[in-house]
């Protein structure tokens, strides 16, 4: 199987992205265009976080290492129990190398 190689922006991180070459043609872009909310309508702040630490596969603890908290502060931003401010959100989106605006 021939594939091609593309760029995929996820998260605000770039990944390499593997496209079977006979389909490749035929995606239909207009999709992009669709809103985040419309298809991820059940996403938090906290759950991106949590994914995002989970995809670089960070620990709680050292994720709130890197940048000066108690891990605790961490799980609680997850959860929804504690607000991520436009402050904590570009330290946590520097510490996870991603758009903190994503956050």
């Amino acid at each position: 199987m021939t594939t091609a190689k593309g760029k995929a922006i996820q998260m605000g991180v770039s990944v390499d992205a593997s496209i079977d070459s006979s389909v490749a043609g035929s995606i239909d872009v207009s999709v992009a265009a669709v809103p985040a909310e419309d298809v991820f309508h059940d996403s938090t702040p906290g759950k991106v976080l949590a994914g995002a630490r989970g995809l670089r596969g960070l620990t709680q603890a050292a994720l709130a290492a890197a940048i000066g908290i108690h891990k605790s502060h961490i799980s609680g931003m997850e959860r929804g129990a504690r607000p991520i401010g436009k402050a904590m959100a570009k330290k946590l989106g520097s510490a996870l190398e991603m758009n903190w605006r994503i956050i």
